[in-house]
């Protein structure tokens, strides 16, 4: 037990933050890009209308986002524990096997989405303003999807040796470039026609393709972890690998589209209070990102250097990094959470000046900057069990949460009483707290630094 002593906290602290810093950045970068995008929709002439058929597509693509944010867990906890272990070997395998196999699919659903995104659309019954304006985004932005897979793996296996840096770059470069061309589409800047809410999707996917060559060129470069391996036999599909990449991801792919599909549902809910709610739960999620988006990188980071710590069988040095990153965590909590509490009117003057919507979406962020200490809590838990191999657990913990609580309260009390959409929002606090509750008791149940997962034993073996 005194073996922790030997180990330089103060180095363990740096790595951390290293790591921690540009995915932080990364982070906040998206979260300033969203914001300055929907500010300028927010300027268009019928923003409320743009902000609803937005808020729309972006249920639909976030299923498919969700399902390969999924994927790319399953390899980042492969390539976590093989760079922990020293096995390149199986590492690159995994790279390379996820990459063929994700841009299959995803070339799949984008024609699924683009041909059939209508009859997806169809479920929330929306007014045909909004539903004509969300199926032009929804068509445009379906082109992006590839992209977009691109960069979350690129993101991910990096991340997974603990690059973050990396990505950070990628997404400086992308999230200015998305800025740029949405407001060159959306306003018909330079001689270009005014294409509005189509043109937002239009700059994005611009934004994403850009993106995405860059990571390739990271990855296949000469110097780069696939620099020797683009030739003819890159392109052999090795089932067995593919299964057992996907064997781990699907449960956090899974976790992610209960979000996903428990958003769409609670969009039509919304949407049953009118358009005014609705526009003022949009801009409120993009304002929460304030407090969000900075502790992504506190997930990120207990997934990746838990499992590079227990890939090299090294279980104190595990215990001190859930530590160090989950301090970490709730310093930036205590800030991030501040904010949305005390400012959440000038927050969403930012995004619209419509006055109704902000008065109504102030609620929303101050109910949220509670629940935010419980909500990051529990994503550091669920990245070390993640890393630890047990990638089903937070996908239980999720499903609990959204589907015991939010969506079957939030039905019950939107269609059986005389109820407000602040009820909806305080069920989805109440989601989150419990789900906080659950991930301690998971985390204590299953002992992660002595984990038999058969991922360790076969990134070792």
């Amino acid at each position: 037990m005194e073996q922790t002593l030997v180990y330089n906290k103060k180095e363990i602290r740096s790595k951390i933050y290293k790591m921690i810093l540009p995915i932080t950045i990364e982070s906040m970068l998206q979260m300033t890009a969203g914001f300055v995008s929907m500010a300028l929709i927010g300027r268009l002439d019928n923003p409320i209308v743009a902000a609803g058929a937005i808020g729309l597509g972006t249920r639909i693509t976030q299923l498919i986002w969700a399902l390969i944010k999924g994927v790319t867990t399953g390899a980042s906890v492969f390539v976590a524990q093989a760079y922990g272990a020293g096995n390149i070997k199986k590492l690159k395998k995994v790279i390379q096997q996820t990459l063929l196999s994700t841009i299959i699919l995803v070339i799949f659903l984008q024609q699924l989405v683009y041909w059939k995104g209508d009859l997806f659309l169809k479920f929330f019954k929306a007014p045909e303003g909004i539903f004509a304006s969300a199926s032009a985004y929804l068509k445009m932005v379906s082109w992006g999807l590839p992209f977009m897979a691109i960069m979350l793996i690129v993101a991910g296996v990096l991340q997974g040796m603990g690059n973050a840096k990396t990505p950070m770059l990628i997404a400086l470069i992308m999230n200015f470039a998305n800025v740029v061309f949405s407001g060159i589409f959306l306003f018909g800047l330079f001689g270009v026609p005014a294409m509005g809410i189509r043109g937002a999707a239009l700059g994005l996917v611009m934004a994403q393709a850009l993106g995405a060559v860059i990571g390739l060129y990271v990855l296949f470069n000469s110097s780069g972890i696939l620099g020797k391996l683009l030739n003819r036999s890159f392109f052999h599909i090795d089932a067995k690998e593919i299964c057992s990449i996907y064997r781990v991801g699907i449960p956090s792919a899974l976790e992610s589209i209960c979000w996903q599909v428990a958003a769409i549902i609670l969009t039509k809910i919304i949407l049953s209070f009118g358009e005014i709610p609705l526009a003022a739960h949009q801009y409120g999620l993009q304002a929460e990102s304030i407090s969000y988006m900075p502790a992504v990188g506190f997930t990120v980071a207990a997934t990746a250097f838990i499992g590079q710590a227990l890939g090299a069988k090294d279980k104190d040095l595990a215990r001190i990094y859930l530590r160090e990153i989950m301090k970490g965590s709730l310093i930036v909590t205590a800030f991030t959470g501040g904010v949305l509490i005390l400012f959440p009117k000038f927050i969403l003057g930012l995004l619209t000046p419509n006055g109704d919507v902000i008065k109504l979406g102030a609620i929303y962020l101050v109910i949220m900057g509670v629940v935010q200490f419980p909500q990051n809590i529990s994503g550091v838990l669920n990245g070390a069990l993640r890393g630890a191999g047990y990638t089903k657990v937070p996908m239980y913990i999720a499903m609990t949460g959204l589907w015991g609580i939010r969506v079957v309260f939030s039905a019950f009390v939107a269609y059986n009483f005389n109820s407000t959409i602040v009820m909806l929002w305080m069920i989805m606090g109440i989601d989150l707290v419990v789900r906080c509750i659950l991930s301690i008791i998971m985390y204590k149940t299953k002992n992660i630094y002595n984990s038999n997962s058969l991922i360790i034993e076969e990134i070792q073996g």
